[in-house]
């Protein structure tokens, strides 16, 4: 099979850990300053909290499903 029987193990890992790298990032480390007129200054706490959230479930099944199945 065309880059292994575990891609999509593989990329969930990535992009749940994606989400959660980012979305915490956010949280933690907002900006100083706005970039462009009209730009939020921080993120919006529930939806980031919610998406990191969201990020952490899905890289930790993932992590799962590749400890179980190798």
């Amino acid at each position: 099979m065309f880059l292994g029987e575990d891609l999509l193990a593989w990329l969930l890992l990535a992009f749940g850990g994606a989400m959660f790298v980012g979305n915490a990032a956010a949280l933690l480390k907002p900006r100083e300053a706005p970039r462009e007129e009209g730009e939020l200054t921080r993120a919006p706490k529930v939806r980031s909290i919610a998406m990191a959230l969201l990020g952490l479930v899905a890289a930790v099944w993932a992590l799962f499903t590749l400890v179980a199945v190798g």
